[in-house]
């Protein structure tokens, strides 16, 4: 499979995924280990790609989503940002919602 429809299928199939550095459990940067917590927090299961076992989503996804930097969080098939981004959509309050909006319509259709 070509790596942009890998990262396309990512994030269609998905209602959350973080495309970051390392893993939840075992995050290997601050910014990854931020942002992934913020979503686990949000109370609800979401995917993960660790950049590092496929060199080629590392190098491609920038250009797929116009984002320049890591961890990239999607939901519901639209780029959030990155962790700065997530982490105040997290204090406001708004990701949780739109988590849980994504999660609650993937599981209707």
């Amino acid at each position: 499979m070509d790596v942009m429809d890998f990262i396309k299928q990512q994030v269609e199939t998905n209602p959350v995924v973080i495309f970051m550095k390392g893993t939840p459990e075992f995050p290997q940067c601050g910014f990854s280990s931020r942002a992934s917590q913020a979503l686990a927090a949000c109370g609800e299961e979401f995917a993960y790609v660790n950049i590092f076992e496929n060199p080629e989503v590392h190098r491609n996804l920038p250009r797929f989503s116009n984002w320049p930097t890591f961890p990239q969080v999607f939901v519901g098939g639209q780029l959030v940002g990155g962790c700065d981004i997530t982490l105040e959509m997290f204090e406001r309050g708004e990701l949780q919602t739109l988590v849980k909006e994504a999660v609650a319509k993937s599981k209707s259709a």
